[in-house]
C-alpha cells in the first residue's frame, strides 16, 4: 500500500543479526534489469498511442483506447511476474518493495480503465467491478487447490472459508460445485442445499437485460431469499445460514467475512452486489465512503493506496494522478496514465500555471528521468517529441548532457539531432567529438567531426596539423579521407589546399607530370598555400625540374622564380635562409634547377618569347 521513495530500514534476517540501511533515490528504479521491460514495452505502446488515426469512429477509438490501457497492464504483471521470480530466487528487500509497487499500480490502473476508459453503465460496471476484484484482491486458487485434493473436501478446515469467498466475489458456479460436495457428503443438508443452489442459480446478474429488467428480477429474488431465511429455512446450518444472510445484502454478516475480504474496497464492491446492484458510476463515491469506514472504523487510518482508490471511486481524476505521483516511486505510472486519460478527452480543461497541461508535465519529467540512464535516454527523445510545447526545448537542454563516451553513441546522438533539424545541437556533438579526436591525435577522425560540423575554423586548424605532419613525416595520414573530400574542400581555404596538395601527390605518383606541374604552380600563385608552406612547394617543383623531359614552360618557370624571390625577399625570411645552412642550400638548389629549366626551355622552343 502506497510505497514512498526515501530511506527504508530494515534487520538483515541473518544469524549476526546485523543491521542494514538502503537507500531508495528518486528514479533509481530506472536502473534495476527487471523493470527495464515495463520501460521498454511501454514505450512502444505510447508511440503507437500516439500515431493512432483521429478520424476513426467515436466508438471504436474508444475500443481502441480500451485495448491499449490493456496493454498497459499486461505490461505491469509481466514485470511484476518477473519480479516475483527474481525475489523468490534473492529475497533483496528492493524487489519485494517493487513487487508491492507494481501490484498496486496495476490494481489502480485497472480501476482507472473502468471507471474513466471503459466508462460502463450501471449494469456492467457492477461486473466489472467483480472482475477487478476477482482479480487483484483475494487469491483463493492454491485454497481450492487444497481443498479438492484432500480425502473429504468438506470436512477440510478451509472448505466453508472457500465457499465464502466465492460467495463474496460473485463467483456463484464456483461455489455451488463446492457446495454439492457438502450435499453428497451429508445427505441430510440435501434440501438445504438444493434450496441454496437454487437461489444463488436464479440470482440476476448480467448485462443483457436493461436497468428496469434488472430491478424487478432482483427484487422478485432478494424477497424470495428474505422468506426463505425469516422461515428458518437453514437455521440448523449456520454456514448456509450466513451465506443466505450475505444474498440478502445483510452488512453484519458481511462484515463477520472481514479477514476473508481484507480489504474495503472487496467489501465495497460484495455490499454493491448484494445490496445496490443497478449502482450507478456517480452514486459510487457514496459507497465507497460508507465501506471504508464501515470496514477500517477508528482502529486504523487509511493507507495511500485507500486515498488513491477513493479519489478513482469519487472520480477526481486530478486527485488520483496527485496521490499517485506522491506515493508512488517515479513517474512512469502517472505519465503513462496521464497521457491515455488525456486520449480520452478527460483532461482537456486542466491546464497548469506555466502554460503546458498536466499531460504534457508529467511526460516531460517522466522522459528527463530516463535521460539520466546510460541508455534509455533513447525512448525518453520519443516522449519528449510528443510534448509539443515544451518538448522540443527539453530535448535540446537533456541532449546536450548526454556523455559522448564513443564515437558509435555520437553518431546516435547526432542522428537523432539531425532528423529534429536541431542544428545548434549537430555543430556542438561535431566539436566536442572533433576536439576529443584531436586531443588523441586522431586526425583523420578530428577532420571528419569539424567538416560535418561545417566549422570553418576548426578545420583550418586541423588542415594545419596535417600539413605539419607531412613535413616532419613526409607523408600524409587517412588518405582515404583526405582523397574523397569532394565539395567539402570548401569549407575553408587551408582546407582546400589540403585537398589540392594531396591531388599533385596523386597525379605525381601517377606520373601525370604536366598537370602535377600546373596544380603545384597554381596553390602558389592562386595563393591558396600558405606563404609558410611554399618553401615545400618550390622542394616538390625539384624532381620536375630535373626530369629529362621539359615539364615547366618558360612562362612557368618564370612563375616559380617569381615565387623564389617573394619567399626570400622579406627581411625575416632573408635572415632566416643565411642563419639556416639547410635553407639556404635549398635556395641555392633551386636557383640552379630553374636556371637550368629555363636554358632547356630556351633551347627545345628555339626563342624567348615574351623578353
Amino acid at each position: 500500500h502506497g510505497i514512498l521513495w526515501g530511506l527504508i530500514y530494515c534487520e538483515r534476517l541473518e544469524s549476526t543479526g546485523a543491521a542494514c540501511v538502503f537507500v531508495v533515490r528518486r528514479d533509481q528504479d530506472i536502473y534495476m534489469e527487471t523493470l527495464r521491460k515495463l520501460f521498454n514495452e511501454s514505450h512502444g505502446i505510447f508511440v503507437g498511442l500516439q500515431r493512432c488515426e483521429e478520424e476513426r469512429a467515436a466508438r471504436a477509438r474508444n475500443a481502441q483506447l480500451v485495448q491499449v490501457s490493456k496493454n498497459y497492464r499486461s505490461v505491469i504483471r509481466a514485470c511484476m511476474e518477473d519480479m516475483h521470480q527474481a525475489a523468490s530466487k534473492s529475497p533483496f528487500v528492493l524487489s519485494v518493495l517493487f513487487v508491492s509497487i507494481l501490484s498496486a499500480m496495476e490494481l489502480i490502473w485497472n480501476l482507472c480503465e473502468i471507471l474513466f476508459v471503459e466508462a460502463a453503465p450501471a449494469g456492467p460496471l457492477l461486473l466489472r467491478l467483480l472482475d477487478w476484484v476477482q482479480l487483484h484482491i483475494c487469491d483463493v486458487d492454491n485454497m481450492v487447490r487444497e481443498v479438492l485434493s484432500s480425502e473429504n473436501p468438506s470436512k477440510h478446515k478451509l472448505f466453508w472459508n472457500v465457499v465464502d469467498i466465492f460467495v463474496l466475489q460473485g463467483r456463484m458456479d464456483e461455489a455451488r460445485h463446492l457446495l454439492s460436495k457438502e450435499a453428497i457428503a451429508n445427505p441430510t443438508s440435501m434440501k438445504m442445499y438444493k434450496i441454496l443452489d437454487d437461489l444463488m442459480k436464479k440470482m440476476p446478474l448480467g448485462n443483457t437485460q436493461t436497468l428496469t429488467e434488472m430491478e424487478l428480477k432482483w427484487q422478485h429474488w432478494h424477497e424470495e431469499c428474505q422468506r426463505y431465511l425469516q422461515d428458518g429455512t437453514f437455521a440448523s446450518n449456520s454456514h448456509m445460514e450466513s451465506i443466505c444472510k450475505i444474498l440478502l445484502g445483510d452488512e453484519n454478516a458481511i462484515l463477520e467475512k472481514k479477514e476473508l475480504m481484507t480489504t474495503w474496497y472487496h467489501f465495497l464492491v460484495t455490499r454493491l452486489l448484494y445490496s445496490h446492484p443497478t449502482v450507478k458510476p456517480m452514486e459510487l463515491r457514496f459507497y465507497a465512503q460508507s465501506s471504508m469506514d464501515m470496514f477500517l472504523g477508528e482502529e486504523s487510518s487509511p493507507e495511500p493506496l485507500d486515498t488513491i482508490l477513493m479519489a478513482a471511486f469519487e472520480f477526481e481524476l486530478h486527485q488520483v494522478i496527485k496521490e499517485c505521483s506522491v506515493a508512488l516511486s517515479n513517474w512512469w505510472f502517472v505519465a503513462h496514465l496521464t497521457d491515455l486519460l488525456d486520449h480520452c478527452k478527460l483532461l482537456q480543461s486542466h491546464n497548469l500555471y506555466f502554460g503546458s497541461n498536466m499531460r504534457e508535465f508529467l511526460l516531460l519529467e517522466y522522459a528527463s528521468g530516463l535521460f539520466s540512464h546510460h541508455s534509455l535516454w533513447q525512448l525518453g527523445v520519443d516522449y519528449f517529441d510528443h510534448c509539443p510545447e515544451y518538448g522540443r526545448v527539453y530535448l535540446e537542454l537533456h541532449i546536450e548532457r548526454i556523455p559522448l563516451n564513443t564515437e558509435q553513441k555520437a553518431l546516435k546522438v547526432l542522428r537523432i539531432c539531425e532528423q529534429r533539424q536541431m542544428h545548434e545541437q549537430v555543430r556542438s556533438i561535431c566539436k566536442i567529438m572533433a576536439m576529443k579526436a584531436l586531443r588523441n591525435n586522431r586526425l583523420g577522425s578530428a577532420l571528419s567531426w569539424s567538416i560535418r560540423a561545417k566549422d570553418a575554423a576548426f578545420a583550418t586548424l586541423i588542415s594545419d596539423r596535417f600539413l605539419k605532419d607531412y613535413c616532419e613525416r613526409g607523408c600524409f595520414s587517412d588518405l582515404d579521407l583526405i582523397d574523397n573530400l569532394g565539395p567539402s574542400m570548401l569549407l575553408s581555404d587551408r582546407l582546400t589546399f589540403l585537398g589540392k596538395y594531396r591531388e599533385f601527390h596523386r597525379l605525381y605518383g601517377e606520373k601525370r607530370f604536366s598537370e602535377a606541374a600546373r596544380l603545384l604552380l597554381m596553390l602558389m600563385t592562386a595563393h591558396i598555400a600558405p606563404c609558410s608552406f611554399w618553401m615545400t612547394l618550390l622542394t616538390d617543383a625539384l624532381p620536375l625540374l630535373e626530369q629529362k623531359e621539359v615539364i615547366f614552360s618558360a612562362e612557368q618557370t618564370y612563375e616559380l622564380m617569381r615565387c623564389l624571390e617573394d619567399l626570400t625577399a622579406g627581411k625575416l625570411d632573408r635572415q632566416k635562409f643565411q642563419d639556416d645552412d639547410v635553407e639556404t642550400m635549398k635556395v641555392e638548389m633551386l636557383r640552379l634547377a630553374l636556371a637550368r629549366n629555363l636554358a632547356r626551355v630556351i633551347v627545345k622552343e628555339g626563342t624567348l618569347e615574351g623578353s
